[in-house]
């Protein structure tokens, strides 16, 4: 599922395009261009969302952490 909310990276690459230019992604992290990840961005109305409603978000986020996905123990994946 895409999150509409989410902005995409500035270099994103399937799996197969980065086992054959391998050599070519190599270089820029070893330059120490990809060293650090940046933090994700997030599109304004998301940003309002969180503001508006931040308790909420985080006491979600803290039920998570600490219980995890119910019946995870029985999904197939």
């Amino acid at each position: 599922m895409v999150n509409p909310f989410f902005v995409e990276p500035a270099m994103s690459v399937t799996a197969t395009e980065a086992k054959h230019r391998f050599g070519q992604l190599l270089e820029p992290a070893q330059r120490g261009a990809a060293a650090e990840e940046p933090a994700p961005r997030y599109r304004p109305e998301a940003q309002a969302f969180y503001e508006k409603y931040k308790d909420w978000v985080d006491e979600q986020q803290a039920h998570f952490d600490q219980y995890s996905v119910f019946g995870e123990a029985y999904r197939q994946w």
